[in-house]
Parts: C-alpha cells; sequence; structure tokens
C-alpha cells in the first residue's frame, strides 16, 4: 500500500476498533460463548454482518472502548511524561470504577500511576485499550515513547509482562499501519525491537524489575512460537496456514495460542489473534470479523485490536454503514482520532501532511 494514511483512515480506525467491540461482545452473548461455529450460525440467523445495525441498545460497546476511549482522549490532550500518566489513570479510575487492579491507582500523588506488582496480572485489558498509542506516535523514530507510554499505562492495571506488553504490541501494530509496514513483519517487529525496548525502559525505571525479569519470558516465547507456526519467524511469508481453517478449525487453534485455554483472554494471545485475522483477510471485512470477532474466546479484545488496524488500512470501504452509521461513542471516537492525527501529524518537517 503506497498511499499514506489520512485523518480519514485514522476516524476509521477509532470508530471501527468501536464497532468490532460491539460486534464481537453483542451484549456479553458472543464474548462469553466458547463456540465460533455457534456464534457464525447466529449470524446467519440475524443476516449476515450487512444486516446488523450496530446501536443501543442491543449493540452497546464493552469496557474495550470506555477504556480505549479513555486512553485516547488523555492523549489528545497533548500532555506529555507523568503529566500525561497522571491524566491517564485519573480517567482509568473514572471510567471503570470498579474495575480490579483501578481502585490501587492514586492519580494526582507522586508515582501515583503505578501499582504493586500482581503475579496475575496477565490478561487483555491492557492490550485492548493502547491501539490509540499508536496513532499519536507512529514514526519510527517515536518507537522509545510510545513503549513507554504503552508500558506505563499498561501496568496500571496488568503490572506483569504478559499483560502490559500486550498494550506495546497492540500500540506497535497500529503505529506500523500508519507507516503501511508489511503487515508479515509486524511479529517480528515486537519480538526482535519493541520487546527489548520495553525491558530497557522497564529496568531503567527501577520499578518491580526483579519480578518482572523473572515473569518476562513467556510473552517473547510465545510470539516466537507463533511467528514460525506461520513461518514468519526470518522472512515475510508466504504465510503458511493449516489446510483448513473454518471457525471450528480456529477455534482450536485459538485455545493453542492462550494461557489458559481461553483464546484471547491473555495479554499475548489477543493481539496475536488480530495479527492473524488480519494477514488472513487481507481488504475483507466480513472475513476480518470472522477470523478476528467470531470465535469462542475473548471476541470483542481480539476485534477491538484487528479492527482498528483494519481501519487504518482500508478506510471504512466495505464495511455496511449499518455497522458504525449509529455507534455508540461515534462523535467521541472520531473527535479523538482527529486530535490524535493533527498531533502526529504536524511538527515534524519529515511528516507534516
Amino acid at each position: 500500500m503506497d498511499r499514506p494514511a489520512t485523518l480519514q483512515d485514522y476516524k476509521a480506525a477509532m470508530l471501527l476498533s468501536g464497532v468490532g467491540d460491539a460486534l464481537g461482545y453483542r451484549n456479553q452473548l458472543w464474548e462469553y460463548n466458547d463456540s465460533g461455529p455457534a456464534i457464525h450460525q447466529e449470524l446467519q440467523e440475524l443476516g449476515g454482518l450487512k444486516n446488523i445495525t450496530a446501536q443501543l441498545p442491543d449493540w452497546p460497546v464493552s469496557d474495550d472502548t470506555v477504556l480505549h476511549l479513555a486512553t485516547a482522549e488523555a492523549l489528545a490532550t497533548g500532555k506529555e511524561g507523568e503529566e500525561l500518566l497522571q491524566d491517564v489513570a485519573a480517567r482509568y479510575v473514572e471510567g471503570m470504577k470498579d474495575m480490579e487492579g483501578v481502585s490501587q491507582l492514586r492519580p494526582g500523588t507522586e508515582g501515583g500511576f503505578r501499582v504493586p506488582y500482581n503475579p496475575d496480572g496477565t490478561g487483555c485489558g491492557a492490550a485492548m485499550r493502547s491501539m490509540c498509542i499508536g496513532l499519536r506516535y507512529p514514526w519510527p523514530e517515536q518507537l522509545s515513547t510510545l513503549v513507554a507510554i504503552a508500558v506505563e499505562t499498561g501496568r496500571m492495571t496488568h503490572p506483569h509482562p504478559t499483560g502490559f506488553l500486550g498494550a506495546v504490541a497492540s500500540a506497535l501494530f497500529t503505529s506500523y499501519a500508519v507507516q503501511r509496514r508489511p503487515i508479515t513483519t509486524w511479529g517480528l517487529g515486537l519480538v526482535k525491537e519493541a520487546c527489548p525496548i520495553s525491558k530497557s525502559f522497564v529496568q531503567s525505571q527501577g520499578f518491580a524489575v526483579r519480578e518482572t525479569e523473572r515473569d518476562w519470558g513467556y510473552f517473547t516465547e510465545k510470539w516466537e512460537w507463533y511467528l514460525e507456526l506461520r513461518g514468519l519467524s526470518e522472512r515475510t511469508g508466504p504465510v503458511l496456514w493449516p489446510a483448513s481453517y473454518g471457525p471450528a478449525e480456529r477455534d482450536k487453534v485459538y485455545k493453542s495460542f492462550s494461557l489458559k485455554g481461553w483464546a484471547g483472554r491473555s495479554g499475548h494471545d489477543a493481539p496475536m489473534i488480530a495479527l492473524d485475522a488480519l494477514l488472513g483477510a487481507g481488504s475483507d471485512w466480513e472475513e476480518l470479523m470472522s477470523r478476528g470477532g467470531f470465535h469462542g474466546g475473548d471476541s470483542d479484545s481480539t476485534a477491538v485490536i484487528a479492527c482498528c488496524c483494519w481501519g487504518l488500512l482500508h478506510g471504512t470501504e466495505g464495511v455496511p454503514p449499518g455497522n458504525y452509521t449509529h455507534l455508540e461513542y461515534r462523535e467521541r471516537l472520531e473527535s479523538s482520532a482527529e486530535k490524535l492525527y493533527a498531533l502526529s501529524h504536524t511538527g515534524g518537517d519529515k511528516y507534516d501532511p
């Protein structure tokens, strides 16, 4: 893809991330359904994606979008450093007052954006709200900033590396989509470029270093395993796919990605399933949702990541208007996208539009 990312692509990224969330969530009915074939059967009975008008009350967004918006709207203020982190922490507390971990944040106090290390903080909650970090810091020379913000905002609720490195992955993949970097190289970039920078950053901060280093290996090892599985460890394709890879087969494969059998529930495998869907779907929206949003697992969290990146690459072309026209929070999603585009595409000689 030669054309650069536009303002409309940014708006599509934020908007479609919400669409993927609402569709994959289906008011909790599909998020907690462990059968991809059953979800596809229900989708067919609804008349397919083209027949779905995603709006309240039947198609609300989940906490994934609430917290993604919290992150995006903090970034859209233009704040930097600790001032930004304190703002994000305050927005998380306000947005999800009953969310586990958030109650330990103390925004406004010194170091109040950090919580104690938690060996169980491996979930996907950081991954599903961090794509917008890649919209704010999309350029190669901003990678260390992207990593720092993703790590610190990620470990506000998920201080285990399997959790907060998911935030790095989602932010990184979104930045790669802005850069138009080939999708087949994204996973290798995560393992070889972003993860070492993430580890150095954690060490430089002097916070929970010993525990983080102790538990570091699983995330990178599982990603190296995935890249080997898809033939992307050292080259850029062609992608290796199973001979048969329909909804039932994907459920089994996605479980093999997972930490404890619930596909997409953890920080490493939510972006992994999203990337798998992007690699397989190309420019086909229905195929993207089939792979990334309608599976037996944490389907809204995988879709919110996949659809954000897809929107950057393809806009809303081929997406039934009913899927997004009346989406909950549409105005806020698009408004934050406009501000993030302005912040990321001005001020630098190389990237002025």
